[in-house]
């Protein structure tokens, strides 16, 4: 079972590292994303642009070094949250938007593959802070 739940653990840190790595690469066009849900004022979206990627970034080494490990765990959680009922509110405002999450490779996926793998990973994060060692 230890096994397992290493696999988890290191698969959804690579998941938000590989994520927050896309999105720092280009920080504008994550703003853009972020604008189309319509929920925050451009500033505010342009200053989490620059913010968010490396935060989802540093939380996915926490997990792969295990330091400061549930604090990772909680963030990435709540992230995770955070972006299923955005974008959950921007489907049913008739919004049809990509989420940016994956860059070019996640531009043509539907509204219930995002939110198939959105929900996967909060099950893993959901799993890993029940199977977690603190």
């Amino acid at each position: 079972m230890k096994f397992i739940w290493r696999a988890v653990d290191l698969i959804v840190a690579a998941v938000f590292i590989y994520a927050g790595a896309i999105k720092a690469l280009d920080p504008i066009r994550f703003a853009g994303d972020i604008d189309n849900y319509k929920i925050l004022p451009w500033a505010i979206g342009v200053r989490l642009a620059f913010y968010l990627p490396w935060l989802e970034i540093l939380c996915g080494l926490a997990l792969i070094a295990r330091r400061l490990y549930l604090g990772g765990l909680s963030i990435l959680t709540a992230l995770i949250c955070v972006f299923i009922v955005a974008t959950v509110a921007a489907k049913v405002r008739g919004l049809d938007i990509t989420c940016g999450c994956f860059g070019h490779a996640s531009k043509n996926w539907s509204f219930s593959t995002h939110l198939a793998l959105d929900l996967v990973l909060l099950g893993a994060l959901l799993f890993l802070v029940r199977k977690s060692p603190g």
